[in-house]
């Protein structure tokens, strides 16, 4: 029985790892779809000019930019301080600050809008400093009161911790005089990756996730997602897939399936990168990642069924069921682990069994994870030895994340909804921050910790009984959980004080 649950366990992970590979598959053979205004990455550097659609620039489409806040006071005002920089004719820019705060967030952007307006020698865009009585929905909510009152017809959307730069509406905008499009998502960018290993970590993940995840899904012409930030929608795919709906955490996801089975279609811009804030602190990094996982199952519970009964090619749907039962990963890796070394202790005497079966299985779920990854940094400019150390302590994170993470799958699937716990952001040097922006302990702390004392007892024990096979696999496992164990207790752990981030040239 031990072997069975066993080998089902490593089977299925293996067909996530065999998912990965097809992606790699296609991200080399596959170019983007060519479209109308695309703008894709292997496209023309220089996109259609913003006036392709009249000859003067003058009926440019009215854009409405919307800023979903709540207490970001460290880093709203960089947001809107960017927003307003825009070049964009500012008659056809309309920006909605939609703040949901209970600190003093709304004092600092009215301060940067009061300097902007004594500032500036040329009109301010039509700015919306709007505020709900009650935080209804969350950031779900914000956005539909925000889309209710918007005068735009494409509506762009940044979270706190972004910043974009001037041109981001004028190399997105063009990509919708094709009539079809609903959504065009740019790339995410890490201001901070160098500040801790968390951050080189979180970056790895991220960039596998862009450049190779979502570049992949959209050559091939799969469903990807709006990742909640950095993109740009138009407003009637929203109204026809039936607006914002918050009875999941991943409300992105969740609108991104809608409007794709409605019969949109998504641009991805890999090659406009905006960049953004990485949690520093573990405990907040595992807050965000669990309402990520939570949303995610959530979401397959309320879309998953109407996707496989859709008209969409079976190819695009295997894709979307891959893509949004990925979170059984993380219950399945705190299983393998913990039945890894019991079942070679069963088999001592079957070492055939051990290099044909078990091994191939073993190199499909890691060799893919690995790749994705190694693929997502050389995409992003991080050839050389530093990206491939930095691809396994990005898969122990991963590792150690599955703990928590499997409680929010759970969670995900029995309950509709939950508390949007945003993911605070503070710069290195702040002092005294509120008690709102302190980082909390998780209570997946203790269980990580006995992991991660469990798998250094097997560490030593296949040592010495002669498994040296197992070491890697039982490694990554004993670092992913020791990391979070450690960081969870250390808030400063693994972290060094950087420099201000400044906006490279050119952005």
């Amino acid at each position: 029985m031990l072997l069975s649950v066993y080998y089902a366990v490593l089977g299925t992970l293996a067909l996530f790892g065999l998912h990965r590979l097809v992606l790699l598959l296609v991200l080399r053979l596959a170019r983007p779809p060519a479209a109308p205004g695309h703008l894709g990455a292997a496209g023309p550097k220089t996109e259609a000019p913003l006036d392709g659609f009249t000859a003067d620039g003058a009926a440019a489409p009215r854009v409405t930019v919307q800023l979903p806040i709540y207490n970001e006071r460290y880093v709203a005002p960089r947001l809107l301080a960017a927003v307003l920089d825009f070049d964009y004719p500012a008659e056809r820019l309309e920006i909605q600050i939609l703040d949901d705060s209970t600190d003093d967030t709304g004092d600092r952007i009215e301060a940067v809008l009061a300097a902007a307006a004594a500032q500036r020698g040329c009109p301010l865009p039509t700015v919306r400093h709007l505020r709900r009585p009650e935080r209804e929905g969350f950031k779900a909510g914000a956005l539909a009161a925000g889309l209710s009152q918007a005068r735009g017809e494409l509506i762009a959307i940044f979270d706190a911790d972004f910043v974009p730069g001037p041109c981001f509406l004028r190399r997105t905008v063009p990509a919708f005089v094709d009539p079809g499009l609903g959504m065009v998502q740019a790339r995410w960018d890490h201001m901070n990756r160098r500040s801790s290993l968390l951050t080189r970590a979180q970056a790895v993940l991220l960039d596998g996730h862009f450049l190779v995840e979502q570049e992949a899904r959209y050559r091939s012409g799969c469903f990807f997602n709006f990742n909640g930030t950095a993109g740009v929608w138009r407003r009637r795919a929203i109204e026809e897939a039936g607006g914002w709906q918050f009875d999941t955490l991943t409300e992105d996801l969740d609108l991104s399936y809608r409007v794709q089975l409605a019969g949109w279609r998504f641009a991805l811009k890999t090659d406009l990168a905006v960049p953004a804030e990485l949690p520093a602190r573990v405990n907040d990094f595992k807050g965000q990642q669990h309402r990520w996982a939570q949303g995610t199952a959530q979401t397959m519970r309320k879309l998953l069924a109407r996707v496989l009964r859709s008209p969409a090619r079976l190819r695009v749907k295997l894709a979307a069921a891959a893509h949004l039962t990925s979170g059984f990963c993380y219950p399945l890796l705190v299983a393998l682990g913990l039945l890894l070394l019991p079942a070679i202790l069963v088999r001592q005497e079957s070492p055939y069994l051990l290099l044909w079966i078990d091994a191939p299985l073993f190199l499909l779920g890691t060799a893919a994870v690995a790749g994705c990854y190694a693929v997502g940094q050389r995409r992003a400019g991080r050839p050389g030895a530093r990206a491939w150390l930095e691809v396994p302590l990005a898969m122990s994170v991963g590792i150690g994340l599955s703990l928590h993470n499997s409680a929010a799958v759970v969670v995900g699937l029995f309950c509709r909804g939950g508390e949007f716990a945003r993911t605070p952001k503070i710069p290195a040097d702040a002092q005294d921050p509120p008690a709102q922006y302190r980082s909390t302990v998780v209570w997946s702390l203790w269980g990580e910790a006995t992991l991660a004392l469990y798998f250094w007892i097997c560490i030593a024990a296949a040592g010495s009984s002669g498994r040296w096979w197992s070491l890697p696999f039982l490694y990554l496992f004993a670092q992913g959980y020791s990391l979070m164990a450690l960081g969870g207790t250390l808030p400063r752990w693994g972290r060094r004080v950087r420099a201000p981030w400044t906006p490279p040239t050119g952005r």
